[in-house]
């Protein structure tokens, strides 16, 4: 199907094969007060998925030798391009192109909302501009990760970024700069902070999660400053969505509340709303929450007996099953598609979790020398992902630590923490943000031999940076090298 481009890249829609897109975001004859407003800004989040192309470029994903013969053709291909570090060529949604698209709608609808938040009766408005700004900052920071090189302050003044939109789009000829990646951030963290100042949760009525929430926009602070470096912010963060209440009671507990139910349970309850773990929902339409087990390149047996079933810091074992019949289709059920008008399928996302905040937390702590603090971080999520968890022989040491990882304590800290996070959101994508924030090379094998690589990417790969649309020449920008 033909992918109609606007020049300007982010304008107001961009047509894919879904028609509802078309309608969005210029609802401007029909909004006339604040409920309406707040209407108007579901539509400011990214509904498309990233896990269909960073969870094979990560080191997640092996070689698995075949795919079924049910797997769905174009999102079949989008793994295998994805995994081979080659430029995706479609244009569906599962593709890093649709991504781009489904950001920069998003950011349209917010600023769109925000020509409203900054009217004449802008007191009125104060607490939709806080989550418009907070949207706005989101998509364009998922943008900058994926589509421009990680910050590196020694160099974010002249990598290039992505384009920063603040103003609702009037001209559909109207050429864009890429910025730099210093600017960007520059840009979301003034979006991200004034949007957290005003952020009022009691607008979202009855559906709190599907939208950023103050704990929510804490969330997704932490994740931001991470990739900034600044680990006193990512502290301060992380304890702000904690509250008062004990991390542990908050993450999944998968080693007793998940053990005992059927698969479709579990992943009913993995994307519930009524899961304390789930900080932020999404939907989202994609082939990905049925095909995620059949793909070639995933998680198959080498994965399994080298990274879920191997020995760890712990001394334990993990409490997260696996399932599958074969290693072609091992799978962890995390998703439960439905289907929407057309027959398309959608699913629900989590954006943010308790799982990721408390592993931020804790190497946090550990970058900052806080080893104490680190630990307990730590040792509460072995609380709850250990089976037949006993402290005394499963709780994370120092002596542990640098024993298992042979590091100094604070890398062998991070590196535990990096593991739990890694265990945690294993098919979804996420590890790929802590490979390109940290640097990391990574790793190819074949099936069950782990013990040599066939091939690495190293952290100056131009190809770990996804190539911008070719279309967006037309608006100004420069695609990026390859």
């Amino acid at each position: 199907m033909k992918r109609t481009w606007y020049p300007v890249l982010l304008g107001v829609c961009l047509v894919g094969c879904n028609k509802q897109l078309d309608k969005l975001p210029d609802n401007r004859a029909v909004i006339t007060n604040v409920d309406q407003v707040t209407q108007l800004l579901t539509s400011a989040y990214p509904h498309a998925v990233y896990m269909s192309f960073t969870e094979p470029m990560s080191d997640n994903a092996e070689d698995k030798g075949t795919a079924p013969a049910t797997a769905d053709p174009e999102s079949y291909q989008i793994n295998s391009q994805s995994y081979r570090f080659q430029d995706v060529t479609s244009i569906k949604f599962d593709s890093p192109i649709a991504y781009w698209d489904s950001c920069y709608r998003a950011i349209a609808v917010a600023n769109q909302a925000l020509t409203y938040c900054n009217g004449p009766d802008s007191a009125l408005y104060a607490a939709q501009k806080g989550e418009a700004l907070v949207c706005r900052a989101y998509a364009h920071f998922m943008l900058v990760c994926l589509f421009a090189k990680p910050y590196d302050p020694t160099t974010a003044g002249s990598d290039p970024g992505i384009p920063y939109v603040t103003k609702p789009i009037n001209n559909v000829f109207e050429k864009y700069t890429r910025g730099t990646v210093l600017s960007v951030y520059n840009n979301i963290e003034s979006d991200l902070t004034r949007g957290l100042s005003l952020i009022q949760d009691k607008i979202y009525g009855t559906a709190p999660k599907f939208h950023f929430t103050i704990q929510a926009t804490h969330a997704f602070a932490t994740r931001f400053y991470m990739f900034k470096r600044d680990y006193a912010q990512v502290i301060s963060h992380a304890s702000a969505v904690f509250g008062s209440s004990d991390p542990a009671n908050l993450i999944r507990n998968t080693a007793s509340d998940y053990a005992n139910l059927q698969y479709q349970q579990l992943a009913i309850k993995y994307v519930s709303s009524s899961e304390n773990a789930n900080i932020l929902l999404q939907e989202a339409q994609s082939n990905y929450f049925d095909n995620y087990a059949q793909y070639r390149y995933g998680y198959g047996q080498g994965i399994y007996f080298n990274i879920i079933n191997a020995p760890n810091v712990t001394g334990g074992n993990l409490a997260m099953l696996t399932y599958g019949a074969t290693p072609q289709v091992f799978n962890f059920p995390k998703w439960s598609p439905y289907n929407s008008g057309g027959g398309a399928r959608y699913g629900l996302v989590p954006l943010f979790s308790m799982e990721e905040i408390l592993m931020n937390r804790a190497e946090a702590y550990a970058w900052m020398n806080n080893t104490t603090a680190a630990l307990v971080d730590l040792n509460a999520w072995v609380s709850r992902n250990i089976k037949n968890y006993d402290p005394a022989s499963h709780n994370v040491t120092v002596s542990k630590a640098t024993g298992f990882y042979g590091q100094s304590t604070s890398i062998s800290l991070i590196e535990a923490a990096l593991d739990f996070k890694r265990y945690s959101y294993m098919q979804e994508g996420l590890r790929w943000f802590d490979l390109i924030r940290l640097g990391a090379r990574i790793y190819r094998f074949s099936g069950s031999n782990f013990s040599s690589p066939i091939d690495s990417i190293l952290p100056s790969d131009k190809r770990r940076v996804l190539q911008l649309p070719p279309e967006a020449v037309a608006a100004g920008l420069e695609l990026n090298p390859r």
